[in-house]
């Protein structure tokens, strides 16, 4: 590896999602000239990205359903018990096919909190479930990435 780079911002897509930046994290540059981040601690960058998706004002993605879903271990035919509905309507609002039910987002985003032990301080149930409100904008997770041991959410709005 070559010249180490000050801290910046990572667009990590690895996640599978398009709205995740981690700011901080160290870069450096290859022997072939490209800005190379590393990712230390993925499982804690992963529940802070939970946390974000949790913590949105509106409405999440299909995508980020599916995050909380594979973070929590569940099949989509598991989630779909747990949420009253069937496998396939699970399987198409991960693809984006059909609008997430905001009951059952309101029943997965507090599932996601008790099974992932997610830091969601004095939200009751009335908060989150007003949060399950279909947005036609993707909302931004950033992640403060500067000390990887805690990574902490810096928005998500």
């Amino acid at each position: 590896m070559g010249n180490t780079m000050n801290a910046a911002i990572y667009h990590y897509k690895e996640s599978g999602l398009d709205n995740v930046m981690v700011e901080g994290l160290p870069s450096c540059v290859d022997d072939e000239g490209d800005e190379v981040f590393t990712v230390p601690n993925v499982n804690g960058l992963h529940l802070a990205i939970a946390t974000g998706i949790v913590e949105h004002a509106a409405g999440m993605s299909g995508a980020e359903m599916r995050f909380l879903r594979t973070e929590m271990g569940l099949t989509q035919a598991e989630l779909a018990s747990i949420v009253h509905h069937d496998g396939q309507s699970v399987g198409r609002w991960e693809r984006g096919e059909t609008p997430i039910d905001p009951a059952a987002e309101a029943l997965i985003r507090l599932l996601a909190i008790e099974r992932l032990h997610l830091p969601i301080d004095g939200k009751t149930i009335a908060d989150i479930s007003a949060r399950c409100v279909p947005s036609a904008k993707p909302q931004q997770i950033v992640i403060d990435g500067s000390n990887p041991a805690e990574y902490r959410l810096l928005l998500a709005a």
